[in-house]
Order: C-alpha cells, then structure tokens, then sequence
C-alpha cells in the first residue's frame, strides 16, 4: 500500500515529480485555503497533476472563522473554490481559536459544507487542543489527529484519542519530492476506498494486489538497469529492498521489484543498553527484538551489535 500525503503550497509544483511521486502515493489531501482570504497558490496543480495520474484527491482547509456566520461564509469560500476537482473528501483544519466558542463555530461550518453538497466531511483537530475545543465529532465522517512523537519520519507516539487518520510525521520522506513531507496512516477500522470514493475502488485495490515481481540479480546487472527493465526507479528498489549500499548487488540476489516497503530501522547497541530499554525507545517488545534478530540470549547483547527493529 502507498502512502496518504497532505500537501499545500509549501510543496511548490517545480519541486515535484509529479510522476515519481504518484508512484507511492495513494491519495491526497490538498489545501484549498488559509481562512478566506488566503487562497493556496498551488492547490488546483496539485489536484490536476495527481488525478492526471489517477491518484485521487481530497482537500482541506485552515479554520480561522471567528463567527458563526464568518464559518458559514468561510464554508462557501472552501467549497466553490474546489468543487468542480470533485475531491473525495472535505476536511476543516482547526489548529487555532479564532472564535471563542469553537464547537459552535466548526459546527456551523460542517453543516453550510454538507447543505452545499458536500457528501463526507471531516475534521483535523491539533492534539492539544482535542480537549479544550470539545467539537461535536459525532458529525462527520473521519477524525484526522497529528501526534509525532520524535517526528523522526516513522510512526511513532499515537493519538490518546480515537481517530481514523494519524499524521505521524511533518518530516517523512518520498521518491518525487526532496523536501518534507506530511504523512499519514488509517488506524481505524475504515478502509482506504472510505475516503478515495467507491469510485476508486476497484483501481486501488488493482493496485495493491497486483502479484508481486521477485528478480534474480545476474552478472553484470546494475539496480538502475533493473529499475529502467521494470518501469521504476533506483530509490524505490532502494526501499523497498532495504539495500544499504544501491552500487552493491550480486548475482544470485533477490530484489523485490514492487510492493511496499518494510520500514527497518538498524540500531547499534551502546554500553550499558538493555533490550527492555531498546524496545520501550522503539515502540515494539523483547520478544520481536529476539525473534527478528535471531538473538539466543535475550540477556546478552554487546556494544557494537546491529539490531533490525
């Protein structure tokens, strides 16, 4: 499965490549505006360039309402600036308070969206403000919450509250782009075609399904002579592959050609590490530790060795 981006116009289009990006993504949301008056410079780009490429799209936008009626006024600003790109979904970012009573305000806002036309909305709530702000959830469609842990471009510290999308990282990394990027997971029991359209059902899982293409390295091959062979790119082998050095194949090897990527992390154990300390500091347990590492004794590990978290 590809990745969940959300992108705005600190993404400029003359920094991506629109088709190696395409190639690991499986939806984006894209902003449409900051409030009313600032309008995202790149937003219709990034719709056009992704579903030229059939990745569908959603959007979203910044809430800086501070009325109810500036809400409603600012619902019809988001909606006719994107409606006619169609997006999937229709999200309101709420990372400020802008208006004193923000469940009133948002909730005005969700419903000028929905008398609009819009068919699924939802909401990006900041974490720190899930509380205080106490919006009505129970009416839209997903919950969209950012928690980054390290933000180290791995998921890391979830969401203490319930949600559907995570953003869990503002520094992720992908073939297309050589900036940061936002990415994001689904941690809830919906489904990818939720939130692309049922329209995009049947391509997604396509995609996702196709059988997997396993290539036994010959003498004199090169990864970028492969990755031209299978329509692909050196970094994405790269990845997918986990290879640590792309100049260092040999014959006989195994290169997975598509699928995702096994997100690995190498850790070189320090003096006075524990394994229980290792596993608390990566989120995962002893015993995976032990199992992917083929460790006899959990209670001797040295400075210097190399674990696969």
């Amino acid at each position: 499965m590809g990745h969940i981006i959300d992108i705005s116009h600190h993404q400029p289009p003359q920094n991506i490549d629109y088709n190696k990006l395409a190639k690991n993504v499986d939806f984006v949301i894209i902003r449409t505006q900051y409030g009313s008056r600032v309008i995202d410079k790149h937003y219709k780009t990034h719709h056009k360039e992704f579903k030229k490429r059939d990745i569908p799209t959603a959007c979203y936008a910044f809430v800086r309402g501070v009325s109810l009626n500036d809400m409603r006024v600012e619902a019809r600003d988001f909606y006719n600036r994107t409606k006619d790109f169609k997006p999937t979904f229709w999200f309101l970012d709420v990372e400020e308070k802008s208006m004193e009573d923000m469940r009133a305000g948002v909730s005005a806002y969700v419903k000028k969206l929905r008398e609009l036309g819009a068919k699924k909305v939802g909401i990006y709530i900041a974490h720190h403000l899930y509380e205080s702000f106490n919006l009505n959830l129970d009416e839209v469609d997903a919950i969209w919450i950012p928690r980054y842990g390290t933000n180290n471009g791995y998921p890391r510290t979830k969401p203490d509250y319930p949600c559907d999308l995570w953003q869990y990282t503002s520094t992720g990394k992908l073939d297309g782009y050589n900036g940061n990027l936002d990415l994001n997971k689904i941690i809830s029991d919906k489904t990818l075609s939720f939130f692309v359209g049922e329209d995009k059902k049947k391509d997604v899982t396509s995609k996702n399904t196709r059988k997997e293409i396993i290539y036994t390295v010959k003498k004199g091959d090169t990864l970028s002579g492969i990755a031209n062979k299978y329509g692909t790119t050196v970094n994405k082998l790269v990845e997918i592959n986990n290879i640590s050095n792309p100049n260092l194949i040999y014959p006989g090897q195994k290169i997975k050609v598509n699928g995702s990527a096994t997100q690995v992390i190498t850790y070189t154990i320090k003096k006075g590490d524990t394994l229980s300390e290792i596993a608390k500091k990566y989120n995962t347990t002893v015993d995976k530790l032990v199992k992917d590492n083929n460790i006899k004794d959990k209670n001797k590990i040295y400075p210097g060795q190399k674990l696969k978290i």
